[in-house]
């Protein structure tokens, strides 16, 4: 136990995998250099007192006795329903001021939303002194997520924030929830389109419903048991065929994708970032006009692949790099002038450690 400390979260990059996870499937993410911090105290009075530097305002009082989910609003429920959500678990969590910072960009599909939330559940109990296993603590992140900010999100982006290694992706079996750490070493660069998304808007969680359905009346428990996607074409349904055929394909393509990571060949592993460009547009329908504009600048520039990251309609994309970068930043930015569009922003995309105390 503790009474004070500084905790910090990445955020992620999906490498390969995406709207697989809550279809049981593969994911292949990797963390970020960037994250959420959380600078916090204990008290003894039930309260959590919140602040974030990134939401100038007074402080947020909330009585931990009191959370219940549709509660509250706003960037509140990540935090709050971390707290909620350990409680449910069975876990005592004390009260506490806590100081939000982050430097992962809020809706560039990066994950900013389970950096902070890992961040805060590191804080919460560090300072109650408590020891759960980082498997567990991810499902108690997502949990928040899911029912007390009313994101229908997998659990991916909590796993890859609290279970990444660095220079690695991490290969998470979504179902048996299995992981297996992937060295790589590739020059990867995230392009913010800064067409911002919001994942609880509707079309996220039209999706998941879709899924479910597809793989109702395909007769399995969920999609990823289709290791066969020629038998998605029996769905009379254009749209639920579509749905099933991407999620069968980006399974098998993370599960190449691994092995062409550890054999080095990585212009292989680009040419599979752009096949699962296309499905995302064309099956999964879920990109944006910059997005697929950005894919297009990249490859021109020499790119080795690049694709859409993230839930889609808005957010980033994740480009594999064969040498020097600038040329794909030129064309890109060229090619948002041509539009009329605000410029996009880039990141180096460095693999990176996962969650941890830094004070």
């Amino acid at each position: 136990m503790t009474r004070s400390g500084v905790w910090f979260a990445p955020g992620r990059a999906n490498l390969m995998g995406e709207h697989t996870d809550y279809n049981d499937g593969f994911v292949l993410p990797f963390a970020l250099a960037q994250g959420a911090t959380a600078t916090a105290t204990r008290r003894d009075d039930g309260l959590l007192v919140l602040t974030s530097s990134q939401r100038p305002g007074p402080a947020a009082k909330i009585a931990l006795a009191g959370l219940a989910p549709g509660r509250l609003s706003g960037w509140v429920v990540y935090t709050a329903g971390v707290a909620w959500a350990l409680c449910e678990a069975g876990y005592d969590v004390p009260g506490a001021t806590i100081a939000i910072d982050s430097d992962v960009p809020a809706g560039a599909g990066l994950s900013s939303s389970a950096a902070l939330e890992c961040a805060v559940a590191l804080a919460l109990t560090g300072l109650a002194g408590l020891e759960v296993p980082r498997p567990e603590l991810a499902g108690i992140a997502r949990r928040a997520e899911n029912e007390f900010a009313g994101v229908p999100s997998g659990i991916m982006d909590q796993s890859a924030s609290l279970l990444c290694e660095a220079g690695h992706a991490l290969l998470l079996d979504c179902r048996s929830l299995e992981t297996t750490q992937v060295p790589f070493d590739a020059q990867l660069l995230i392009i913010n389109t800064r067409a911002r998304h919001e994942l609880n808007a509707g079309e996220y969680g039209a999706r998941r419903a879709e899924c479910e359905e597809a793989a109702r009346l395909l007769s399995v428990p969920s999609l990823r048991f289709i290791t066969d996607c020629g038998i998605t074409s029996s769905l009379a349904d254009p749209t639920l065929r579509k749905r099933a055929r991407h999620v069968c394909t980006d399974d098998q393509r993370v599960l190449r994708a691994e092995a062409l990571l550890r054999a080095g060949k990585y212009p292989e592993v680009g040419v599979l970032l752009t096949e699962a460009h296309a499905s995302l547009r064309d099956d999964f329908e879920i990109s944006w006009p910059e997005a697929d504009v950005t894919v297009e600048a990249a490859l021109s520039a020499g790119a080795l692949g690049a694709r859409m990251i993230g839930g889609g309609f808005g957010g980033s994309v994740l480009a594999m790099v064969s040498d020097d970068a600038a040329p794909i930043r030129e064309a890109v930015t060229g090619a948002f002038a041509a539009h009329s569009w605000a410029p996009p922003s880039f990141y180096d995309a460095v693999p990176s450690a996962g969650a941890r105390r830094i004070g």
